[in-house]
């Protein structure tokens, strides 16, 4: 059985053998720019893994599983473009590297490929693989565009949110997975569990980076504790806060988010003794850990041994545990 490093490595090898065309260099430097700065590739090293659960032959995944993080890197181009970000993984990105409609162009470039990599199946399965790619692709901009939507309302709902993390973050990881079951020969019924427990794995791993962010410890979680705070993001915490605050405790806390004037370092400060006052964390980790035991009831679901699943169990646990 793979296990997650083993399919990281294969990941990583075969980005570095992948031959995209040389000109115009203006498009295609961009893309291999993008995919040598690393990355975590987990989605195609689980889109590997998820193969190998029903099949011994994972390497028949590997070009869909390319396609799904050339199809991820592509919503991040557009993604730091849309939020103007200026670096990622510590490098420039690439509007900023080259421009913005070198940007457009490399991104909708890469989705191409991306694409064209998904379709690197067997012909019995091929329709519905591009189903569910076409599907999850619209989902995502469905997500970013309600996240978007978000930073200019002052009624988002818990559910809501909720919501929007799960089509922006958590149906390309739920999909990975699902397709990857699907090329290892999965039955409908198993594949659509492997697809709930990524899906519930990728709402809780938000849900800890939402947590991570205002109760992390600054050396190990590698960013500024309380960036969502200073940037009036209206994460799981905050609006969980508003829900259960008195009426002087959301006046104040609106306030809080409404302007960019207070003291930074005193904006954060009180911002985090709201949520201690409401027990936010504790909260926030209640529903985290929900969504892990959701996943983990999916993955027990499935009519496959103990041994071959305890690469996932592992990485689930590893995940609980993230301090990063």
């Amino acid at each position: 059985m793979l296990t997650l490093e083993t399919a990281i490595k294969i990941i990583e090898k075969e980005i570095l053998a992948l031959k995209l065309p040389v000109y115009p260099v203006n498009l295609y430097n961009p893309i291999k720019y993008t995919l040598s700065r690393g990355g975590k590739r987990i989605r195609p090293a689980l889109t590997l893994i998820a193969c190998n659960l029903f099949s011994d032959n994972y390497k028949k995944a590997v070009l869909p599983a390319l396609g799904i993080e050339l199809f991820h890197n592509f919503t991040l181009i557009h993604d730091d473009l849309m939020d103007n970000s200026s670096l990622r993984r510590n490098d420039p990105t690439i509007h900023i590297k080259w421009n913005p409609n070198t940007a457009i162009l490399a991104g909708d470039a890469m989705y191409i490929i991306a694409c064209q990599l998904i379709c690197k199946v067997e012909n019995n399965i091929l329709p519905v693989i591009i189903s569910i790619f076409n599907q999850t692709a619209l989902q995502v901009c469905e997500g970013q565009m309600m996240d978007m939507d978000f930073e200019k309302r002052n009624n988002v709902t818990v559910n809501q949110y909720l919501e929007m993390i799960g089509l922006k973050t958590s149906v390309l990881l739920a999909s990975s997975l699902k397709i990857g079951a699907i090329i290892g020969g999965a039955d409908p019924q198993s594949s659509e569990k492997v697809y709930n427990f990524g899906y519930n794995l990728g709402v809780a791993f938000q849900l800890q980076d939402d947590l991570l962010d205002s109760y992390g410890e600054e050396n190990v979680f590698g960013k500024k504790i309380g960036n969502d705070i200073l940037t009036n993001k209206k994460t799981y915490l905050y609006l969980k806060a508003i829900r259960l605050a008195s009426n002087p405790e959301k006046k104040f806390l609106e306030n809080l988010y409404s302007s960019e004037t207070h003291n930074p370092e005193e904006k954060v400060k009180s911002v985090i003794n709201i949520f201690n006052l409401l027990k936010i964390k504790a909260l926030t980790q209640d529903i985290i850990n929900e969504h892990y035991d959701k996943a983990l009831y999916q993955l027990d679901e499935i009519n496959i041994s103990k041994k071959k699943k305890k690469v996932l169990t592992d990485f689930t646990e590893t995940l609980k545990k993230r301090e990063k």
